[in-house]
């Protein structure tokens, strides 16, 4: 065992990315949920307001006085993985970070002016050195990316719904930009587990990590292909109910369900894309100012193309077949809703499959 108490991992270089630029990493629905967010009718009068609004200040008091800075005698095992983390993504100034007394392992990118990384000492004691350097790696990675900003505006306004919920136009208007920041900070974690990767560069740990989360530190008992078969299964299982069913269940969260993510993660670790970062070709920050929204467009559009012709998510299937001309369209329906399976001959499915079937949706706390 270490000083630090985390058991002794094999030293190794790791590479560095000078003047990479954050689209090296966003996933493709990270860029067009933001961009979607900022067409949001009303939404940029709202974030103006509020800028001027936020407590910021009354945040980075609040963590000062009831949290522990890291730094070079607090945790400065943490303190180490910060500094090298912003030295591989070439983040020049590195931003404050606090442990929080909380057993929830959790992490989070916060500030307006300059962000402030948060982690609970639950995260902290769950996750090993490697897995650890992944989370502090993703939360710089939401920092590069200019997350923060979003992410302190989602929780201003979630608190806020919550104390004008008696006020039905007002508790409305603010849950619909909610929803939409919601949209768009699920896409940004598939963006920054990119980045833990990118500093870890140990793809394991970083499974590791999401298992862990997932299912506590028990890493005997658990399994990473088994944990990923689960993601394949979610995936695919069930038939259009159980579409709609995994819908409503994510509306509420601000995460994607951690199998996925890992799943997602995995995807982009062998990826040319990937590949092509870790040999050194990636854009750089300097060309930020020259790139083109339309191609942004291009590359959402072309990423949600292949999303739908490759998912196996019965809802995604269905609108693959319809976008490529299949027929029948409200026997489709019939059958995909109510689970009927085609037997053999014209298919009229007679009395087969009539419009009782139930969705019998249920809350997931």
């Amino acid at each position: 065992m270490t000083e630090t108490g985390f058991e002794k991992v094999p030293a190794r270089d790791r590479r560095r990315f000078p003047g990479i630029s954050s689209r090296a990493y966003e996933h493709p629905a990270d860029r067009s949920a933001l961009v979607a967010l900022r067409k949001l009718s009303g939404f940029d009068t709202v974030f103006k307001a509020l800028s001027g609004l936020l407590p910021e200040r009354s945040l980075r008091l609040l963590f000062l006085s009831e949290s522990v800075r890291v730094g070079e005698t607090q945790f400065p095992h943490l303190h180490a993985m910060l500094r090298d983390a912003c030295y591989i993504l070439d983040l020049e100034k590195v931003p404050q970070m606090y442990v929080q007394q909380d057993p929830n392992p959790n992490a989070m990118c916060i500030g307006l002016d300059e962000p402030i990384i948060v982690v609970t000492t639950g995260l902290v004691e769950l996750l090993d050195e490697e897995e650890m350097r992944a989370v502090v790696g993703h939360e710089v990675g939401h920092a590069l990316s200019g997350h923060a900003v979003y992410r302190t505006v989602l929780l201003f306004l979630t608190n806020l719904a919550m104390k004008v919920a008696w006020i039905p136009l007002g508790n409305v208007a603010i849950m619909t930009i909610v929803t939409a920041l919601r949209e768009w900070f699920r896409k940004s974690e598939l963006s920054a587990d990119r980045a833990g990767l990118l500093v870890g560069q140990d793809v394991q740990a970083s499974m590791r990590g999401l298992m862990k989360i997932a299912g506590g530190n028990h890493l005997h008992e658990m399994n990473v292909d088994a944990f990923l078969a689960q993601a394949e299964e979610y995936e695919s299982a069930g038939d259009l109910r159980d579409s709609v069913l995994k819908i409503l269940n994510l509306l509420p969260r601000t995460h994607p369900f951690t199998t996925v993510r890992a799943a997602e993660l995995k995807k982009w670790a062998e990826s040319r894309d990937h590949q092509r970062i870790m040999d050194g070709h990636y854009p750089r920050r300097e060309d930020d100012k020259d790139t083109s929204v339309t191609d942004s467009f291009r590359q959402s559009a072309a990423h949600y193309a292949d999303t739908v012709r490759t998912s196996k998510d019965p809802l995604l299937k269905l609108v693959g077949d319809i976008a490529g001309g299949a027929g029948d369209l409200g026997g489709r329906l019939r059958d995909k809703f109510t689970g009927a399976a085609a037997a053999g001959g014209s298919g009229t499915g007679a009395g087969a499959a009539g419009p009782e079937a139930k969705g019998g949706a249920t809350e997931q706390g």
